[in-house]
């Protein structure tokens, strides 16, 4: 059986560094109101093929999401949806599909937070550079035009397509909602959360109805560079979640 299921009276479990940072992102996507209910998925890839993955049980709310949830996934295994404990359908398809062709895409985090859906419900949900953290996002978000309904397989692989290229962090997926890749948990949270802030500006700074300040694009591209090289931010974040929550004598690690 390639699908793990876990509990918190299971024997150690593997890739426990891996669970309990995935927990701390579930549990931060709460606090920081990014998440919707009991929907949305986060997954991580644990292998060095990029397909055996950790990703949130079926519709459980992340603030209740602990290190010894996590199913471990096989994106190669046709079977998983028939085994008890499967993932959520929408979850596996877009998951599983891009788990299974972008071996890049290590992290993927799958949200419909307020300010990035609302971008991906405009007809031009372009991002334009007009501070540093849209900057931080330039020539680095492809955007889905093609919604065709929930994310079963056949949509995930057509998501999957459009992401073959590393330079694109992020996807606005179009009537939809957002979908962040990275390498690491803290890499795409911090990824997520920041393009969420992104979002956010842009929206309020059309709300005014007043010519927007746009960046040359050379200045935006230098912008994008130095944020993408700039030393230690993400692990830093995530590191000071996992703060709050231990502080908080939160269950998340178990």
């Amino acid at each position: 059986m390639n699908v793990e299921l876990a509990s918190i009276d299971s024997p150690v479990l593997s890739y426990a560094t891996e669970r309990t940072e995935l927990a701390i992102a579930f549990r931060s996507t709460v606090r920081l109101n990014l998440h919707e209910a009991v929907a949305n998925h986060f997954s991580l890839a644990v292998d060095e093929s990029g397909k055996r993955f950790l990703m949130n049980p079926n519709q459980k709310h992340f603030a209740t999401i602990r290190a010894s949830d996590m199913l471990l996934l096989d994106a190669d295994d046709d079977e998983v949806m028939n085994q008890p404990g499967a993932p959520d359908p929408t979850a596996w398809g877009l998951h599983g599909m891009v788990h299974r062709l972008v071996p890049h895409a290590r992290c993927l985090m799958h949200a419909h937070p307020i300010f990035s859906t609302v971008l991906a419900s405009l007809a031009d949900s372009r991002l334009p550079a007009i501070d540093q953290n849209t900057a931080t996002f330039y020539n680095r978000v492809v955007i889905d035009e093609g919604f065709g309904g929930l994310a079963f397989e056949e949509e995930g692989r057509r998501i999957a397509a459009q992401l073959q290229d590393p330079s694109k962090l992020v996807m606005v997926m179009g009537n939809h909602g957002v979908l962040v890749v990275g390498s690491t948990v803290a890499e795409t949270f911090n990824r997520l959360y920041y393009f969420e802030r992104a979002a956010e500006t842009y929206i309020r700074a059309l709300q005014t109805g007043m010519p927007l300040r746009v960046m040359p694009d050379d200045i935006a591209a230098r912008t994008a560079a130095e944020m993408a090289d700039y030393p230690g931010q993400a692990d830093m974040h995530l590191a000071g979640l996992r703060a709050l929550l231990e502080r908080e004598g939160s269950d998340h690690a178990q």
